[in-house]
């Protein structure tokens, strides 16, 4: 049933619930699922599970999630940098809980690719990770 304007009280107010950041936690190295994380361990764990996503790749997530990596392979490393940076920042603003991403720093490894550091604003605090990516 499709509702009629006649339907709608439209004196309400919508009120708008940030849900709690309650999750459980993996271990991305054993792949086991073990105990309930909250607040800043629950965002770490979010930022981490973004950066690892290939966005458009998956089904399962919709089109705001993830990172765009694939395209940059082989690129000139001062494309990809400047990339990397607006990507970075676009994946994981989508998250409603992350205020600002800044402070980025690049760092070649030894091998083929580039290690990104950089502090994420959250609401309930900083922090400061980082991803390798191969060139």
């Amino acid at each position: 049933m499709i509702p009629k304007l006649s339907d709608i009280n439209i004196g309400r107010t919508i009120e708008i619930v940030n849900h709690p950041s309650l999750t459980y936690s993996v271990d991305f190295q054993t792949g086991v699922v073990a105990r309930k994380i909250d607040g800043l361990d629950a965002m770490k764990q979010a930022i981490q599970k973004i950066l690892q996503t290939e966005r458009y790749e998956h089904a399962i997530y919709n089109w705001n999630y993830g990172l765009e990596l694939a395209d940059l392979y082989g690129k000139p490393r001062a494309f990809v940098y400047s990339e990397l940076k607006r990507r970075i920042k676009e994946a994981l603003i989508q998250d409603d809980r992350i205020t600002e991403v800044e402070n980025f720093v690049f760092e070649k490894p030894e091998r083929d690719g580039v290690m990104v550091r950089f502090t994420v604003h959250t609401i309930f605090g900083d922090i400061d990770t980082g991803r390798q990516v191969s060139m």
